[in-house]
């Protein structure tokens, strides 16, 4: 049997950085990963070059049962310290949309960040280690890894949720919550499009591949939720990062609404635009893409008004149109699901972990962390960030605990 100070399962983005500031500050720290090589999600974020933060992070970007409890972890580890981390590093990193930060390189350079800063604390990274039964006592807590019976004081879970299971994602943190009587908030696919019925879809699979600006709404268990983000029309639905953003918010059998031309002030506007150009379609084709105002004039008019000029249209039709650009409701049936999920909502009741800490309140010793918690980000390095901030709060607790 080999003793170590605490237990990280799961080495992604969470596991390693609680395992690294962990070992740096004397703890004795094993770090177990089932998959061959460690940071897989991390490997593929970001198209390969990893959002790994956000400049402008609070609470407010984060979805929860309770939206309070991650203040304290953001508080404690922000994105400036991450930051501060990768220069460190001498990775070189550029920003993009609304503050979001991107490797220059690869992904794979905040992966051999991590594992060096692993290294550096002594860290003892196992792969290929497979967990088996688990069990808590008087000397801490006892686990079987591909054949190795593991002890520690500490153990922390930071195995992520049920998003992408291509590259591994189990129900392993939940089951083990369950195990020591935490609650789990039910788990959810977060970040993912949004699919309708195809009877109701059929009319606008031939806008597929068309992308356009909107602000997109909805209101659903975590309250309402808007944002103003590109929309990606797919054969089966909405995708891009507004379908995304608001598929966090989202509950099934509630509509979604979009407005197509955010910042237009209808009928005015379009009637001034409208003096000239001869038909709707060409006036429309001046904000939206071809193909989408095409589907829009020939869905709102009739056809003996489609070809008048927009200066000859009554108020009423201008006003109708207008339901169809700035108020278009629509009802998913669904979404893709953890198969194309970027991240799982739900997870681990926040009620029975100590904000401060993530440590179970009712099972000293015991940690959860990550995207294994009831905390979930908005699309843009919030989600990483979260990561970070859950495992250096919790990190910092094993040392304390020593």
């Amino acid at each position: 049997m080999r003793d170590f100070d605490a237990i990280v399962i799961g080495a992604g983005a969470a596991g390693m950085m609680c395992a690294g500031v962990a070992g740096q500050r004397g703890v004795r720290v094993a770090l177990l990963e089932h998959g061959a090589e460690p940071g897989e999600k991390i490997r593929i974020s970001g198209g390969g070059r990893c959002n790994f933060t956000n400049r402008s992070v609070d609470a407010r970007n984060f979805v929860s049962a309770n939206p309070d409890f991650c203040r304290s972890a953001l508080a404690g580890y922000g994105a400036q310290d991450f930051v501060a981390l990768v220069r460190r590093h001498g990775i070189r990193f550029h920003e993009k949309h609304r503050g979001q930060l991107f490797c220059d390189g690869s992904a794979i350079q905040i992966i051999d960040m991590l594992r060096a800063e692993c290294a550096a604390g002594g860290v003892e990274l196992r792969l290929g280690a497979r967990v088996g039964a688990v069990h808590s006592g008087v000397d801490g807590f006892t686990l079987e890894a591909t054949g190795e019976t593991l002890r520690s004081k500490a153990l922390v879970i930071a195995t992520g949720g049920l998003s992408i299971p291509k590259i591994g994602a189990t129900d392993l943190a939940y089951r083990l919550a369950r195990q020591f009587g935490l609650r789990v908030v039910e788990p959810r696919p977060g970040l993912v499009p949004l699919v309708f019925q195809a009877s109701d879809w059929a009319i606008m699979t031939d806008l597929s591949g068309v992308s356009v600006p909107v602000e997109i709404s909805c209101r659903g268990p975590y309250g309402p939720g808007r944002f103003r983000e590109d929309l990606l029309f797919t054969h089966r639905g909405l995708s891009g990062p507004a379908a995304l953003q608001v598929s966090s918010y989202w509950s099934p059998g509630s509509p979604v609404t979009i407005n197509l031309m955010p910042g237009v002030d209808w009928p005015a506007q379009v009637r001034a635009k409208g003096r000239r150009k001869s038909a709707l379609e060409g006036m429309l084709a001046d904000w939206l893409p071809r193909r989408l105002a095409e589907k829009i004039a020939g869905s709102a008019l009739p056809s003996a008004l489609r070809a008048r000029a927009v200066a000859e249209l009554p108020d009423k039709v201008l006003l109708a149109l207008a339901g169809h650009t700035t108020d278009w409701q629509v009802c998913p049936s669904g979404t893709e699901g953890f198969r194309k999920a970027e991240v799982t909502l739900g997870g681990v009741d926040t009620r029975d972990l100590s904000s401060r800490t993530m440590q179970a309140r009712q099972v000293p010793g015991l940690y959860f962390i990550g995207e294994a918690v009831d905390v979930t980000g908005w699309l843009g390095g919030y989600n990483f960030q979260w990561a970070w901030s859950s495992a250096v709060a919790c990190a910092r607790s094993l040392a304390a605990g020593r």
